[in-house]
């Protein structure tokens, strides 16, 4: 996520920039008082079905985008590693299947691939790069959090964790066997599975354009760093002086109770665990933010959680975890594509 953001007054006499390594895109100032919003991501493939996972990585490739509240993306390009250890008749179905994926779900999302680069590699590496032109009201600089709003979440917390499980129980390893097998069941960690997957596969698309809607004061994509760590990044670069802080933890049912068995390695209580294709963590105003949530169900047929809050900050901005700290288990079938 390093970004190079451009802001505010953009003649050939005064130009103000914002930089920072924390946000999701570049913003780049154009000619036309155009500006150029770009990311690049990739990751390591994390379910089993090639095409599910080409999918998957273009909605996490789109993501930092919709963060931003691009909408629209004008160019995608799909970076792919190829394990040198796979024959060439796998590369030959495994690679078709990822780039159609990928494919499709750019088609999906209003764009398309025109180019990219496949490289041999140790291990399948899957990403992209994405592309957005836009004029200053097209996107949603993430810097204007105000005291009141509240944090809106997308998607419920834990795919990582459920995928990880899933893997473990395929392998018959010993965190299946010794911690997770006592406390759950095969057909409960395939679906958990199997709605971390619905989860990972939908688009953002909805989330960002309703955040124009809806008075969107910042946003970011969670990923990697968890909700607490991206929550950090977003709130060290807020124009005010603020701090957040999350209540609320929403979670794929059942997954909270292997992250207490697995607390060594995944704690979900901590707000760090990684996640992949998650939700947009969104600054919204306290009386926009149900409307918001009702739109964005109306849109997608998914739920999303007002989880936190922005409060005044005397001394650094910074993110923490409430002492009253709530766990939500969502249903698995709330997350079905519609």
């Amino acid at each position: 996520m390093l970004a190079n953001l451009s802001g505010g007054d953009h003649s050939s006499t005064k130009t103000k920039a914002l930089l920072s390594t924390e946000l999701d895109c570049c913003v780049i100032p154009l000619r036309n008082n155009l500006k150029l919003v770009q990311t690049t991501d990739f990751f390591y493939a994390n379910v089993d079905d090639p095409y599910t996972m080409g999918w998957i990585t273009c909605c996490n490739v789109l993501s930092d985008l919709y963060a931003m509240g691009a909408v629209d993306c004008d160019n995608l390009l799909l970076l792919l590693g190829v394990p040198t250890d796979m024959t060439q008749n796998e590369r030959a179905i495994v690679n078709n299947l990822i780039m159609q994926g990928f494919q499709d779900c750019a088609k999906k999302a209003g764009t398309s691939v025109r180019g990219g680069q496949t490289v041999y590699n140790p291990w399948m590496l899957i990403g992209g790069v994405a592309t957005s032109v836009l004029s200053d009201s097209e996107f949603v600089m993430p810097n204007q959090a105000a005291v009141d709003s509240v944090l809106v979440l997308t998607k419920p917390l834990g795919t990582q964790l459920a995928v990880n499980a899933y893997n473990w129980m395929q392998d018959e390893n010993a965190t299946w066997t010794d911690k997770l097998f006592p406390i759950t069941s095969p057909e409960k960690i395939r679906s958990m599975y199997q709605a971390a997957t619905f989860s990972m596969a939908r688009l953002n698309r909805n989330a960002a354009r309703l955040m124009h809607k809806h008075g969107a004061q910042a946003c970011t994509d969670v990923t990697g760093f968890g909700l607490l760590g991206h929550a950090r990044n977003l709130v060290g670069i807020q124009s005010s002086a603020v701090a957040f802080e999350l209540h609320t933890l929403p979670c794929l049912e059942g997954v909270h109770n292997l992250s207490l068995a697995l607390a060594d390695r995944h704690h979900l209580d901590t707000g760090l665990t990684p996640e992949t294709s998650g939700g947009l963590l969104i600054v919204l105003p306290a009386e926009s933010a149900e409307a918001y949530i009702t739109d964005l169900h109306e849109a997608d047929g998914t739920p999303a959680w007002i989880v936190g809050r922005v409060l005044p900050s005397s001394g650094v901005r910074t993110a923490r975890l409430s002492d009253q700290l709530s766990i939500v288990e969502v249903p698995h079938d709330c997350m079905v594509l519609k």
